[in-house]
């Protein structure tokens, strides 16, 4: 599936209340599944001593839809289409990659 086909697809099943912008809730929500992936991680620590259970490898493959959903949303209600994203986003990893910045902190490394 591509992106875009994807982000098309899960924008016919949001329904969610405009909070002062649009935007909000999607980036509202995107904070909060990966608070949940963050969690699951967490806990696989906590009670497995880092080992990944089939069912916890499941509950994180659930937790990443979502984010992935919630990312889909928050680009539609900024119009921005997943697949120039994710180029773009590729593109500037190229760039610290040839550059040797990949490791290292700030934005415009």
């Amino acid at each position: 599936m591509q992106l875009n086909d994807y982000q098309a697809k899960a924008a016919k099943t949001a329904k969610y209340p405009v909070i002062g912008k649009k935007y909000v809730y999607p980036a509202l929500g995107l904070a909060n599944e990966a608070g949940e992936v963050l969690g699951k991680i967490k806990k696989v620590f906590r009670d497995y001593n880092g080992v990944l259970t089939k069912d916890y490898k499941l509950a994180l493959q659930h937790e990443l839809g979502d984010v992935l959903w919630y990312v889909a949303m928050l680009a539609n209600d900024l119009n921005f289409k997943l697949d120039d994203l994710a180029q773009e986003n590729l593109k500037k990893l190229a760039s610290r990659a040839k550059r040797g910045k990949i490791t290292g902190d700030g934005d415009n490394r």
